[in-house]
């Protein structure tokens, strides 16, 4: 049975890591988050002990590795995206592998620093990628590898997740601790698309909003036009039907490419895959990570060129 700690326990996903680490045999035995709105742990681990202050959590790990003679495993990580670099050199540090939420890192130079201390420590270091394992995914990707076609695809991405007020006044809101729209929901879907069409050729943002975000992404053999939003009035259906959900939506020259269910045992996936020594690492996170910096830093152009359909009838200015 492999040991985990868990850095982030308040957290919307959270609860996927705790049953991706029971639904492996293994445990949870420390878990630290600022907040103490914890008690879905007692579900999962009930005899992991908890911490709200960082430091007692880190030197509890210290004093199990030096007094006790043994420490973590893995140190799973669901805190906030700007704290990724820095608790995954925690983990290095005490000796365990990372299990790194998305986005793995915020800035493409930080790949690099945190590949350096890997290599030093001898640690691994593995991102949630999860769309990889989903089989509709996986079969897309099989389909376009053994197409002899010579042309590009034409894809239309939509995903459209509401969210609450709360989310522009959480750290979720802060461009500097998320990295945007793009980069909190939409990283695993440029990572999935990268993974099955090729490396980035061009990139162009038509819209960049607190609440969305639109582009036009070309790959090696596809062209994407996308559109990510967190606003219910986005939705195909209006905000208050009880048919409201996240939309996505992957249409590839005309036809709806179907995955929507199956998400919920992707992190359980995944966990088998790290602990098989499958798991993805720098090399497979660092084109994603480049891509979304790239777009958000880029300048938008407004309706402009290829764009996605749906901002046709978006109320937001495109000028």
């Amino acid at each position: 049975m492999k040991r985990f700690a868990l850095i982030g326990a308040a957290g919307y996903i959270a609860p996927r890591h705790m049953e991706a680490v029971r639904r492996s045999g293994n445990a949870i035995v420390a878990a630290v988050d600022k907040s103490d709105s914890v008690g879905i742990i007692d579900s999962y681990f009930p005899d992991a002990d908890f911490f709200t202050e960082f430091e007692r959590f880190d030197r509890h790990i210290e004093k199990l590795r030096r007094e006790k003679g043994y420490g973590v495993d893995y140190v799973s990580i669901c805190s906030p995206n700007y704290l990724h670099d820095a608790h995954i050199r925690f983990a290095l540090r005490v000796g365990a592998d990372a299990i790194c939420e998305k986005p793995l890192l915020l800035n493409p130079w930080n790949v690099d620093a945190l590949a350096a201390i890997e290599s030093e420590t001898g640690r691994r270091v593995y991102s949630i990628l999860q769309l990889r394992l989903h089989p509709a995914i996986a079969a897309l990707k099989r389909e376009v590898e053994i197409s002899t076609a010579t042309k590009k695809y034409d894809i239309d991405l939509t995903y459209i997740t509401p969210r609450g007020r709360w989310y522009l006044f959480s750290w979720k809101g802060d461009v500097s601790k998320s990295g945007g729209i793009a980069t909190n929901i939409g990283i695993h879907f440029f990572d999935m698309l990268i993974w099955v069409f090729g490396a980035v050729q061009d990139i162009r943002v038509h819209i960049s909003e607190p609440t969305r975000a639109a582009g036009f992404l070309e790959l090696e053999r596809a062209r994407v036009r996308w559109f990510l939003s967190i606003d219910g009035g986005d939705l195909p259906v209006p905000p208050d039907s009880l048919d409201a959900k996240s939309y996505r939506s992957i249409e590839i020259d005309g036809q709806q490419i179907k995955f929507s269910d199956g998400f919920k045992e992707l992190h359980t996936k995944s966990y088998q895959e790290i602990l098989a020594g499958r798991g993805f690492g720098f090399d497979a996170a660092r084109p994603s990570i480049e891509a979304v910096y790239s777009i958000r830093n880029a300048q938008p152009v407004g309706l402009k060129g290829d764009y996605h359909p749906l901002l046709e009838r978006s109320k937001v200015c495109c000028c």
